[in-house]
């Protein structure tokens, strides 16, 4: 496998990997540094795209015109769509999707894209199965989920949007970037995977949770990450 891009949307997720990079150079490209080097012996890109879907999918074009990217990673935190998945939890992608997307007054359901066959883009079954390996070695202590992640420009803290979402979605998690570099990466044919830690229950303890449990998610999921670019190639 050539080079391999991975995405965080926030600095503490992506600061850790970059510290363990070497033979490293960085480029600057729309407002957006691109570390480039070898993590876990494999050539790697590492870059903070910045919140919401334009970021992310800007930076997932990016990697894929500027760096020849043969797989995207897109690693962070995420609020909890499912009762059994806690805080702390991964979620691996199996697809994703907008769950702010609504075209239903065109005769779509909600969240498909118009003139777009695709309900959900799908994730590197490859990409996933190894990270459920790697995760269930390098954090024990968690759990790892596999299923639908669901994206959308807003931090989703209501029950009652909540409950909307999974009605319309099945997802197992929500957040800001995963749909849109699994978009950008599926429109290029690039597999990509987006790794999901659980900081919070995205309901109304959000606000109360966030603050307390985002360093270890983001631990989990940054250790994850690094297993798993250990594995591909």
């Amino acid at each position: 496998m050539g080079v391999i891009g991975i995405i965080g949307a926030m600095e503490e997720e992506v600061s850790c990997l970059k510290e363990k990079m070497t033979e490293v150079s960085v480029t600057r490209k729309a407002s957006m540094d691109f570390y480039e080097g070898l993590l876990e012996g494999k050539k790697a890109v590492v870059v903070r795209s910045g919140i919401g879907k334009v970021n992310a999918a800007v930076c997932a074009q990016i990697l894929a015109d500027d760096f020849k990217a043969e797989a995207i990673i897109n690693t962070g935190i995420a609020g909890s769509l499912n009762n059994d998945i806690n805080i702390g939890d991964i979620v691996l992608s199996t697809d994703v999707l907008y769950h702010d997307m609504d075209a239903t007054g065109f005769g779509y359901p909600k969240c498909q894209i118009p003139q777009m066959e695709e309900f959900s883009f799908p994730a590197n079954v490859r990409m996933r199965r190894e990270a459920l390996l790697v995760c269930r070695e390098v954090n024990p202590e968690i759990q790892v989920f596999e299923g639908r992640i669901a994206s959308g420009d807003q931090f989703v803290s209501d029950k009652a949007l909540k409950d909307e979402i999974i009605k319309n979605t099945g997802a197992f998690a929500c957040e800001m970037e995963g749909a849109a570099i699994g978009h950008t990466a599926y429109l290029n044919h690039i597999p990509f995977l987006i790794i999901r830690a659980i900081s919070d229950k995205a309901d109304g303890s959000a606000s109360m949770d966030y603050a307390e449990f985002e360093a270890k998610a983001i631990e989990h999921s940054v250790r994850l990450t690094q297993g798993l670019l250990a594995r591909l190639g």
